[in-house]
């Protein structure tokens, strides 16, 4: 159904990167850590937590943090894997709510080995310190890695959670999806649940497997995830956005918060009318939750 792992290649290291940027709107790679500050003891104290950047809370509007994870069954004391956090907007809440009520994250954060992508590695770096420079805050988050030879996210059957958060249409031009699925079913409990946010693509039509316009059809997606052991539990149009048409000149990137105004690695166009996109909002995203069989 897939590419194989041996199609992973600088491209998909771009987009994983650019994944970074997606995550992290508004956040330089070298920006100080935030003000550590008393951790709220609930998730709507979370979200509204000091720390987070007003460019992130602005966001809520479209990635309704609450009422996802409250969907994806989000718990105090919990374990929970996120993969490729990029520059952290989940982890501003994941992070510390868990802290707060001892659970535990690990980060599955892109691998990193390819000494020909520096620039990958060094958007991994900044965000590895910024969450470990402000522990009372993230208190004491696991960092692991996923990639096309990387190992356990997670100790096997340890996690309660696993999230795919708008990744994996990187994952399908790197070739790593059905690893991708592989590796959360490992590391989830019977029972854990698997929840994917994703762009959502026009359903109907034949699906790129390389996902070049960022948008991945929900079926295939099920499909995916049934392949790999998964049982679908439940969908939610929490993230669904009407107004998408997803005919963008410049794929899903076109929108907010990327807003791209010429094909991705190339200058801006000057004079690009971003106000029709703008208007959109953020993608129409599908919102899944899978179970592992006990």
């Amino acid at each position: 159904m897939m590419g194989s792992i041996q199609q992973w290649s600088r491209r998909s290291v771009l987009a994983g990167a650019g994944a970074f940027g997606l995550a992290g709107c508004g956040k330089a790679k070298d920006e100080a850590a935030p003000a550590e500050k008393a951790r709220p003891k609930s998730l709507e104290a979370t979200v509204a937590g000091g720390w987070r950047l007003a460019a992130d809370r602005a966001r809520d509007r479209w990635r309704h943090p609450i009422e996802t994870l409250k969907f994806w069954g989000l718990a105090p004391g919990q374990t929970v894997v996120e993969f490729w956090p990029g520059a952290g907007w989940y982890t501003d809440i994941l992070a510390p709510f868990l802290a707060d009520t001892k659970g535990h994250l690990y980060e599955a954060l892109l691998e990193t080995n390819n000494p020909a992508d520096p620039a990958a590695a060094e958007i991994v770096e900044a965000y590895r310190r910024k969450v470990t420079s402000a522990k009372k805050i993230y208190g004491d988050v696991t960092f692991t890695a996923f990639g096309p030879t990387s190992g356990p996210v997670a100790p096997a059957g340890s996690a309660d959670l696993v999230l795919f958060l708008r990744n994996l249409h990187n994952w399908m031009a790197g070739g790593v999806a059905e690893k991708a699925f592989k590796d959360a079913l490992a590391a989830l409990k019977p029972g854990g649940v698997l929840g994917v946010e994703e762009h959502r693509g026009q359903s109907g039509r034949v699906q790129d497997v390389l996902a070049a316009d960022g948008y991945v059809q929900q079926d295939y997606v099920i499909q995916m995830a049934k392949e790999a052991g998964f049982v679908l539990a439940a969908t939610s149009e929490i993230n669904a956005n009407p107004k998408d048409t997803k005919d963008h000149p410049f794929g899903v990137w076109t929108l907010p918060p990327t807003r791209l105004s010429a094909p991705r690695g190339e200058p801006a166009e000057p004079g690009f009318d971003h106000a029709k996109y703008d208007a959109i909002g953020e993608s129409d995203r599908m919102t899944l939750k899978f179970v592992k069989p006990a």
